[in-house]
């Protein structure tokens, strides 16, 4: 008869370590399910965020969120879709992201406008942001108190010292950090795929920077610029519905094929 020892926490840091660079075999052990979405509309209140000619980045990206709200809950029911602020209210940017870990979200979406020096920049398209691994450092208290997402709920028991060996810890957490970046960056490059081939935007890419924003998110997030508010031809289509409702549409979809790798 063979009997099933708990795994001992150096177990745990080589699977969490294969698994992180497996994600199929990660969806097979079933250890991670996509529940809860939270969208982030930059900005708000006293903050205005970028400007145009005659509309600021808190107004813009509080409508694109909402409507991606909407499409959200009618298309995949299943999941939980939550804001960070539904009004024009100032929110600090410590607490949109302590709103995602504390409701366990799988996903972070941060909907923003981008801006050149220029008054009325030439600029355009978007750009999709992904936390900064050359700071990583910075995001590693997020996942330590998120980490157990992940695991049973009685992981202490069956991962005896996780939470005992900070050395060990850490390679635990490097683990998951290096899976959110693959799983950011995974999601970042389906939505610019599809602003690019179905909208036929212009596209400046996906890049890593030290978002603060995504610095405590202890789950995969990208941070959106939709588009130059203060390039003419930009902020004309970002204001109207036509342009708001393709940049929801285009998310959506990059959410339900993202979550397609999951079920």
């Amino acid at each position: 008869m063979m009997l099933h020892k708990p795994l001992t926490i150096a177990s745990l840091a080589i699977f969490l370590i294969i698994t992180a660079c497996s994600p199929g075999l990660f969806a097979q052990k079933k250890a991670y399910s996509f529940k809860k979405i939270v969208i982030d509309a930059g900005h708000g209140g006293k903050d205005p965020g970028s400007h145009g000619a005659y509309s600021n980045e808190k107004t813009v990206a509080l409508a694109i969120a909402k409507k991606l709200r909407t499409m959200l809950k009618e298309e995949m029911p299943a999941v939980e879709v939550l804001m960070t602020r539904s009004t024009d209210k100032f929110i600090e940017l410590h607490k949109r992201a302590d709103i995602a870990n504390e409701n366990k979200a799988n996903l972070f979406i941060s909907i923003h406008c981008n801006s050149s020096p220029e008054k009325v920049g030439t600029s355009r398209g978007v750009l999709l942001l992904v936390y900064g691994f050359h700071r990583k450092q910075e995001q590693m208290e997020a996942l330590r108190e998120n980490a157990a997402i992940f695991i049973e709920k009685d992981y202490k028991k069956k991962y005896s010292g996780y939470g005992e060996d900070d050395a060990v810890n850490a390679i635990v957490l490097g683990a998951f950090q290096q899976r959110f970046r693959k799983q950011s960056i995974h999601f970042g490059n389906l939505l610019n795929q599809e602003f690019k081939e179905r909208d036929g935007r212009h596209s400046l890419g996906v890049k890593e920077q030290g978002v603060l924003i995504l610095q405590q998110s202890g789950m995969p997030g990208l941070l959106v610029e939709t588009g130059f508010i203060n390039n003419p031809s930009d902020e004309k289509y970002l204001n109207s519905d036509e342009g708001q409702n393709a940049i929801a549409r285009s998310i959506t979809n990059a959410v339900k094929k993202y979550r397609q790798g999951f079920d």
